[in-house]
């Protein structure tokens, strides 16, 4: 499959709910000592990774119902923050995440893909926004697995997370103060079913390997040294050690923080 395909966003929506759904089966009905097993993201453990969730589902939801309230709720706290230091119970933070990701996805059902919505970094699509939503429903999923010692389902919803990854080189590079070039970028990924995964044209600056890998790396779970991902190019290369799926202030990922 190559570059970037027309958005079938009713698939897209029920990717969204899928992805959902496999995090939802992997918290439902945890014990105490589950809902406290560290993550790989200091300070966060389970219960504060999905508080965080609730939390971004909520505000998500608000900007697709009330654009003008979200506006103002940004204005007056700035981008979302950790919720690792709330003492919110477990189970009110899981019937918060449930109440909330519903309504986001129920929104989104009755929207078009081209609807406009604001959000923390800028106006965008109905399906960037559930695109959006995936990527960090997936992230956020993949820590709490590990988190409990489980593997996290490899799907085709990853090619949703790609997809993303390589739409924000230009704001990864920008956020870093880095020069966004003109210089095209060729990903070539290896999904989870064997298809394989094209976007760009180049012949020297390229990104080559699993999708997986690619995905832990733009949603900063695994530094692209940790990985199976080969670069050639300066642009490339430089891309990859700053890449950045998500909206708010730069970060890197360390070296030798699990996936």
């Amino acid at each position: 499959m190559s570059g970037s395909a027309p958005v079938d966003f009713g698939a897209l929506l029920a990717d969204l709910g899928d992805e959902a759904d496999a995090l939802d089966r992997v918290v439902d009905g945890l014990d105490p000592a589950g809902w406290a097993a560290p993550t790989a993201a200091a300070g966060w453990d389970v219960r504060a990774t999905m508080e965080h969730l609730a939390g971004s589902e909520a505000l998500a939801a608000l900007a697709l119902t009330d654009p003008e309230a979200f506006g103002a709720r940004m204005a007056a706290r700035g981008t979302p923050g950790s919720a690792a230091g709330s003492a919110a119970e477990p189970a009110g933070v899981l019937a918060r995440w449930r109440r909330e990701r519903s309504r986001v996805l129920d929104t989104l059902a009755v929207a078009s893909a081209r609807d406009r919505f604001p959000w923390v970094a800028g106006d965008m699509s109905a399906a960037a926004f559930a695109t959006a939503r995936l990527m960090e429903t997936w992230a956020h999923g993949l820590d709490v697995a590990a988190a409990l010692g489980l593997r996290h389902p490899v799907t085709h919803r990853l090619r949703h997370v790609a997809e993303l990854g390589v739409r924000t080189r230009g704001f990864a590079l920008a956020a870093h103060g880095l020069t966004v070039p003109d210089a095209d970028v060729r990903v070539e990924l290896a999904g989870p079913d064997g298809e394989a995964w094209t976007w760009g044209g180049s012949d020297t600056e390229v990104v080559r390997g699993p999708a997986f890998d690619f995905c832990l790396v733009v949603t900063q779970r695994r530094h692209v040294d940790d990985t199976g991902l080969a670069t050639r190019g300066v642009v490339a290369r430089q891309w990859m050690a700053v890449a950045q799926a998500f909206a708010g202030p730069p970060t890197t990922a360390p070296r030798g923080r699990g996936g």
